[in-house]
């Protein structure tokens, strides 16, 4: 069987049309035969590139065969195929200029070509050349990803030359864009350099600054009298200097073998001890070594006599200094490249600047529509009843547990939330009724009696969800329309959840003065919290008003739960990371003021963000200073920023 296999792949090895065996492609893969057999990551660019280079229209399919390790290679005459699998000991073989099956080989008469990870990353780099002009728009998009992670100087040149046929007008830009980009780079014309490079003045891409910043990086070199006139000189640094300290600078003289090196006092210190003889160093008496000038005389004389290494002295630092020049150079070149490169990133750094302001702002309204939601309830229960409920945050808990377990009943994360919503009010709102019906009524005009209450009621409501859910982290999910974030550029960004959070405070804001100034609910609260003696007088029952205004207050909270838990991980403890930022928030904005509320919760908002951003290694001390901030604030402006008057007033 085996000689009638070798027998019939002689006879088709003779009589292959003309076009197999001497096609272009198949003659260029001849000529670097060697190379290819050889397979060295160091020896195979000429044979890629060959084929890269080579405009055959079957050069793309044989270096992505070889790429993906399709590619064979007949041992009786070094012809390369592609080759399809038969059976266990036969193999097809097609091929390479045509596609088109040429014979059949027994498995031991071919050999696979397997080049290696280093290869077929080469082999990448070539295809890109093909991948630009691709018709599928997904293998063009592959190839400009592929080029901006690992971009070559031979990529210019295609990516050039691709633009004027791209269609997709979305391409059409990031092709534009990489160029300027590898122009920066790779172009040997300054004027194309410079201009490219001023074309990103002011862009924001972080890859427009890779691409700049190593045009104007520097080094540090020194030398005996002036700088090479040749080089790109950054700037002259003075040893001894903040820029250049003196031990840098010695240190920079040593490794260009400008100086000798420097042995540190401890060596030097051992080194004396080491050779003591008769109650001498050398000449000098031990008695003597108490200061460095004595030591470094007696370690001279060591080093001299080839006991010990050569150091230089104090004196020989300060010459060796003193006699060279000490410079930073720019890696790059061509000074009017560095100069455009660096007003470039001038004008970067400035709108960079003017966006993080930005992207702060946004950050602080985002924290301040959090504790807005948080201590909108607040401010009604502590402004109408003049209760201090150290359980609101409990509230807020209790909100986002109810947001929890109705998804693990509603798999649907939207109508999950449509549903937790108004369900955590009423539970919350429950809640608040019953807390002030059993406990808070009793209390009323004695607050230290309210505080501890309220305190062991949070205490207990904080162990009951440890019971019951546990003290693990419960994630409440967000819809996936609220996945993401709303990116404006790659400075300014905000998440989608906290986008509707920010919409979330502004519907309650316009809800809560609707109810307060368009309902009669509103306006009995108005007038209880203004004069309750009078209210009463009037009809209107305080203590009713009182329960209501509980529940409202606490029902808010629960809402504002739901909202914190799609961000945050709800546990027992989440109400209390917002307690302290609730109570500054009514306390700064004034008590009972739903103005007032809102610009606190603006005020602590920007001012953590503030000393965040000016401090952010230390969360820890942001916090502390925001609380000095709010005690000196109260100082000057004990009732807030909209002073209320009535009874949470004192009046």
């Amino acid at each position: 069987m085996r000689i009638l296999l070798a027998a019939l792949s002689f006879l088709v090895l003779f009589t292959l049309p003309a076009a197999a065996q001497d096609s272009p492609i198949q003659k260029l893969l001849q000529q670097h035969r060697d190379l290819i057999e050889q397979s060295s990551r160091r020896t195979i660019a000429p044979a890629i590139d060959a084929l890269r280079d080579s405009g055959l229209p079957a050069a793309q399919v044989v270096l992505e065969k070889w790429q993906g390790k399709e590619l064979w290679q007949r041992k009786a005459d070094g012809l390369f195929f592609f080759a399809e699998r038969i059976d266990a000991q036969t193999y097809r073989l097609v091929d390479i200029a045509t596609g088109n099956e040429t014979a059949t080989a027994a498995k031991d008469e071919i050999e696979q070509l397997k080049p290696n990870s280093g290869i077929r990353g080469m082999i990448g780099a070539a295809l890109v050349q093909f991948q630009l002009t691709d018709p599928d728009p997904a293998r063009r998009a592959d190839a400009l990803n592929a080029i901006s992670r690992d971009a070559e100087p031979a990529h210019l040149a295609a990516l050039r030359a691709s633009i004027g046929a791209e269609t997709d007008p979305d391409l059409r830009a990031r092709k534009e864009r990489l160029e300027r980009l590898l122009t920066i780079s790779y172009d040997e014309d300054p004027a194309a350099r410079i201009a490219a490079i001023q074309s990103f003045a002011g862009d924001l891409g972080v890859d427009a600054r890779a691409a700049l910043n190593p045009l104007v990086a520097t080094t540090r070199a020194v030398v005996s009298g002036n700088p090479p006139a040749a080089e790109n000189l950054a700037r002259v640094l003075e040893p001894g200097s903040e820029a250049l300290p003196k031990d840098e600078a010695y240190a920079l003289l040593v490794a260009a073998d400008l100086a000798p090196p420097r042995i540190n006092r401890d060596d030097i210190r051992a080194a004396l001890a080491a050779n003591i003889q008769n109650g001498r160093v050398g000449s000098v008496p031990v008695a003597q070594l108490d200061t460095d000038a004595a030591r470094e005389r007696a370690y001279a004389e060591l080093a001299e006599a080839g006991i010990v290494p050569a150091t230089a002295t104090e004196a020989q630092v300060a010459e060796a200094l003193a006699s060279h020049t000490f410079y930073e150079r720019y890696a790059e070149t061509d000074p009017e490249i560095t100069a455009a490169a660096a007003a470039a990133l001038d004008d970067i750094a400035l709108k960079v600047g003017l966006n993080q302001a930005a992207d702060l702002t946004l950050d602080a309204l985002s924290l301040a529509s959090i504790y807005f939601l948080a201590a909108i309830g607040l401010a009604v229960t502590f402004g109408v009843m003049g209760v201090i409920n150290m359980a609101h945050g409990e509230f807020i808990m209790m909100g986002a547990y109810t947001g929890y377990v109705v998804q693990q009943l509603v798999p649907d994360y939207t109508l999950s939330i449509l549903i937790a919503l108004p369900l955590a009010f009423a539970i919350t709102f429950g809640a608040g009724v019953a807390m002030e019906r059993l406990v808070i009524r009793w209390l009323y005009n004695r607050p230290l009696e309210t505080l501890l209450a309220t305190f062991g009621i949070s205490i207990a409501l904080q162990q009951l969800a440890k019971n019951i859910f546990g003290t693990q982290a419960r994630p409440l999910t967000s819809p996936d329309w609220l996945d993401g974030a709303l990116v404006i550029n790659d400075v300014v960004s905000i998440s989608y959840i906290r986008i509707a959070i920010f919409v979330l405070a502004l519907i309650f804001l316009g809800l809560f003065l609707f109810i307060m100034r368009k309902t009669r609910l509103g306006l009995e609260v108005r007038a209880v919290t203004q004069n309750p003696r009078m209210a009463a007088s009037m009809g209107i029952n305080p203590e009713r008003i009182n329960m209501l205004a509980f529940g409202l207050g606490s029902g808010i909270a629960g809402v504002a739960g739901v909202a914190i838990g799609l961000y945050a991980k709800v546990t027992s403890e989440l109400g209390q990371d917002y307690i302290v930022q609730s109570f500054m928030t009514v306390v700064v904005g004034g008590v009972g003021n739903i103005w007032g509320t809102l610009l606190g919760a603006t005020l602590i908002g920007f001012l953590q963000k503030g000393i965040e951003w000016l401090n952010p290694s230390n969360t820890l001390a942001a916090q502390t200073y925001m609380i000095l901030f709010i005690i000196l604030f109260i100082q000057f402006r004990p009732r807030g920023i909209i002073a209320l008057r009535g009874r949470a007033a004192g009046d």
